[in-house]
């Protein structure tokens, strides 16, 4: 049996990494059901804090995550998804992954471009 540690919101922080290339595409969170079913689809399944819902990651994009890896810490409180990124981006900004934003001389230099238009994949 798995025992994980979720916090007080019944929710744990998952690191999502690209499985060839090692790059961390995304941080997100996942409750108890979101971890089972990204166990038993093999498809990378989050809880959003914003929507309060479950979303199975590409269901709107087309930019899934098919889970390769799944690595718990020390603490039994963090998850981390070795993925393979289906599609380009796994971010919803268009970028390859959310950490598309540094810092240098203190200040913000966004590297890479979109590759997809966040406005015509998220229609509203």
């Amino acid at each position: 049996m798995i025992d994980l540690k979720f916090n007080s919101n019944g929710l744990l922080p998952v690191i999502v990494q690209d499985e060839e290339t090692g790059d961390v595409l995304m941080l997100a969170y996942m409750n108890k059901e979101a971890f089972e079913l990204t166990l038993s689809s093999g498809k990378a399944t989050y809880y959003s804090r914003s929507r309060n819902k479950l979303w199975i990651k590409g269901e709107t994009s087309g930019n899934t995550q098919i889970v390769k890896e799944v690595r718990i810490d020390c603490d039994n409180d963090t998850v981390l998804l070795k993925v393979d990124q289906i599609g380009k981006a796994a971010c919803h900004t268009g970028h390859i992954s959310c950490f598309y934003q540094k810092i240098e001389n203190n200040e913000i230099i966004v590297t890479g471009e979109p590759v997809f238009n966040p406005d015509e994949v998220y229609k509203k």
